[in-house]
């Protein structure tokens, strides 16, 4: 028989209720890409929307790996520089600092990460105080958002619009698509803390100009703004008059900007989930002390065979075996093919001038008898109506 003591206590233990999550993450906690998945493999369908090929990277990268594993070096299976491995940061240092026009430092000015991603989280959650604004440019990568609203940052949306008569056409341009500098300009004010800036753009494939880019560091620097440049896709860009530029390489615009640049992308080979942050010491030190209270560290083999690589490329920078520079070729033709596939379809592609993506008008389907029809319901239609 339990004593009165024994019933005591057992009156005083508590059970976890079902509202555990912190309210910063409250209302955060669907995800398009895990929806997605979930319906692709329920349905046997072949999702488009992920962001890797699916072939293999390049074979150098691949006989680099082999040997690095292989390679009798105990220190290459333990714990590295917690910013960056020493031979990575210096091997991007050594390939990036002729694109930013100066020597960048590469323990003081790049921080190496798990990811992209984890580089897009380290800067918002170092920079943001509650209430302080953010300008994300529409449409974007659905990181940005959630990032914002966890660091408790407030978010103004500024949409890119397609020219009107890029409209009627049954095939457009994502270079079509323009910001209303007006209804930029409004957006900044004295509350205004980043601007989230994606070029070559995910989704829809914008590759921004030197014109567009102007503006946005103006203002940027007549409103004290920090720009946080997402440049993962900066290798895949398709047409001359369209090459990537950094925003970062603009007059005053490198002690403002985080450039953020991803190995995953660059090689194709997104399971090594590494990342990095290029900038001024100022800004990469918030950044480090974020990682350095999170992640921390990063794997040390993988950093290592990613730094043997940018080593290899950076030999060959100039020719034509470059794979930095030729892989966007990889995509050109398959880029065209599936543009016709859906102009064939009756769909409108926006074909892209950079990244892996492709978007498409389908709004003439949505009067369509046949999608509203139970009887030609098929196993794909919950799919396609998320």
């Amino acid at each position: 028989m339990a004593s009165s003591n024994e019933e005591s206590v057992k009156a005083e233990i508590l059970e976890p209720t079902d509202n555990l999550l912190s309210k910063r993450y409250i209302g955060l906690e669907k995800n398009v890409w895990a929806e997605f998945m979930t319906l692709a493999v329920q349905h046997k369908a072949v999702n488009l929307g992920l962001g890797f090929t699916d072939y293999e990277p390049p074979q150098y990268f691949l006989d680099i790996y082999d040997e690095t594993v292989r390679e009798h070096n105990v220190f290459l299976h333990q714990y590295t520089r917690g910013f960056g491995h020493r031979r990575l940061v210096e091997a991007i240092s050594n390939l990036y600092s002729s694109f930013f026009n100066r020597q960048i430092d590469p323990f003081n000015e790049i921080l190496v990460v798990g990811g992209a991603y984890a580089s897009l989280f380290n800067a918002i959650h170092g920079l943001i105080n509650t209430g302080d604004e953010v300008i994300i440019i529409e449409p974007f990568f659905d990181c940005y958002e959630p990032m914002v609203r966890s660091a408790g940052g407030t978010i103004r949306h500024v949409p890119l619009r397609p020219k009107s008569e890029s409209t009627k056409q049954n095939i457009s341009s994502s270079s079509d698509w323009m910001l209303d500098e007006n209804e930029l300009d409004s957006m900044f004010n004295s509350h205004t803390r980043l601007i989230i800036l994606n070029t070559p753009n995910n989704p829809l494939g914008k590759v921004f100009t030197l014109e567009e880019l102007k503006h946005i560091a103006h203002l940027c620097q007549k409103h004290n703004v920090i720009c946080i440049s997402d440049e993962v896709y900066e290798w895949i860009t398709y047409d001359n008059d369209k090459k990537h530029i950094r925003i970062a390489t603009l007059p005053n615009m490198w002690q403002r900007t985080l450039t953020v640049g991803s190995a995953g992308k660059t090689f194709s080979s997104t399971g090594l989930k590494l990342g990095w942050a290029i900038g001024p010491k100022s800004l990469i030190r918030l950044c480090q002390i974020v990682h350095q209270h999170s992640v921390f560290i990063c794997p040390t083999l993988s950093q290592e065979v990613v730094a043997r690589c940018f080593e290899y490329e950076l030999k060959r920078l100039n020719s034509a075996e470059c794979y930095l520079n030729s892989v966007s070729n990889e995509f050109l033709e398959k880029r065209n093919q599936f543009a016709e596939v859906l102009k064939e379809c009756g769909m409108k592609p926006i074909v892209p001038d950079g990244g892996y993506f492709i978007l498409a008008d389908f709004s003439q389907f949505a009067n369509d008898d046949r999608f509203q029809s139970e009887e030609n319901n098929k196993k794909d239609f919950k799919f396609v109506r998320y």
